[in-house]
């Protein structure tokens, strides 16, 4: 288990998946493997990050190799009925094509035993309300890199408030331009300066 941990810190994603398959030969659950090895890395590299020890290519290639050992376990974890940590919905607003900080928090989420839906970049309010009704999630993130596009998470808020939506949701938004004050301006619940604050925020949801 500490040298799958090692393996995905160290962005090694062939050697990750091949650590997992030597694991599931050797009798460990999938479920240990997840919540003894690739979340605990995963959780290490956000704090490398927050501590600037990490930066956003290691933490790149890092979630990569997390992603290659879960896509081992998930077809084992879904047939053995693991129970996840919850459901996220993410997206990057409308407008805004942007999608690498998105696809971060997507990974770290992930990493933490999240199902995520993601709806991808340039999405309308009106998709991510559909979303919110047919996936029925606790959290759903916003993620924007141009001030141009910014308020495209207002509508958002605004079409699940609409909706009847808006209590059943906690809201964080992120990237670039957006900073605490513009969150609460929104009404948003929760501004993640980067994934893995994000992540935290959602454990505390579920």
């Amino acid at each position: 288990m500490e040298q799958l941990k090692t393996l995905v810190m160290e962005g090694k994603a062939k050697g990750s998946e091949a650590r997992v398959h030597e694991l599931l030969n050797q009798g460990v659950t999938a479920t240990d493997i997840m919540q003894k090895a690739l979340i605990p890395a995963m959780d290490k590299v956000g704090e490398l990050f927050q501590s600037g020890e990490y930066y956003l290519p290691e933490m790149l290639v890092a979630a990569k190799a997390m992603q290659q050992g879960l896509k081992v376990l998930k077809p084992i974890m879904v047939q053995g009925n693991v129970a996840s940590a919850g459901k996220v919905i993410i997206g990057t607003v409308r407008g805004d094509l942007h999608d690498i900080g998105k696809n971060l928090v997507g990974m770290s989420l992930e990493g933490a035993g999240f199902e995520v839906i993601d709806l991808g970049a340039d999405v309308p309010a009106e998709k991510f309300v559909a979303a919110v009704k047919e996936h029925k999630p606790k959290v759903v993130g916003l993620s924007a890199l141009l001030t141009t596009t910014m308020l495209g998470m207002r509508d958002v808020i605004t079409a699940l408030t609409q909706a009847g939506l808006r209590q059943d949701v906690k809201v964080m938004v992120g990237g670039a331009p957006i900073n605490q004050r513009f969150a609460a301006e929104i009404g948003a619940d929760f501004y993640g300066a980067d994934s893995t604050s994000a992540k935290d925020y959602a454990r505390t949801v579920q």
